[in-house]
């Protein structure tokens, strides 16, 4: 070690990301969004199995239909709030596809 040099730190350095707010706030808000759709795709088809069943009243059927759709219009309201369409919420997974299934 030269006299001149200054001494080097054994600590390791902090790596600092410079990030853009907004995009982070849309990333975890697309995030949040996908998996509340993707939650509400299964309970859809768990719903749609049972009722083919038989294993629901008319009043279960009619209950379960109106919240899933009360459901399915407050994930367009938050898709249009955060500018967001369903088809960014379909994250893709490389070699296993998309996440949800394609309409």
């Amino acid at each position: 070690m030269d006299a001149l040099e200054p001494p080097r730190s054994t600590r390791p350095s902090r790596l600092r990301i410079e990030t853009d707010t907004e995009a982070m706030e849309r990333d975890l808000s697309r995030l949040v969004l996908t998996l509340v759709e993707l939650v509400r795709q299964l309970v859809e088809r768990q719903c749609v199995r049972r009722m083919e069943q038989g294993d629901l009243t008319d009043e279960q059927i009619e209950t379960l239909g109106l919240t899933l759709m009360r459901l399915e219009e407050a994930m367009t309201e938050l898709c249009e709030r955060f500018d967001l369409s369903p088809a960014d919420l379909n994250l893709d997974l490389g070699p296993l596809g998309t996440l949800l299934p394609r309409d």
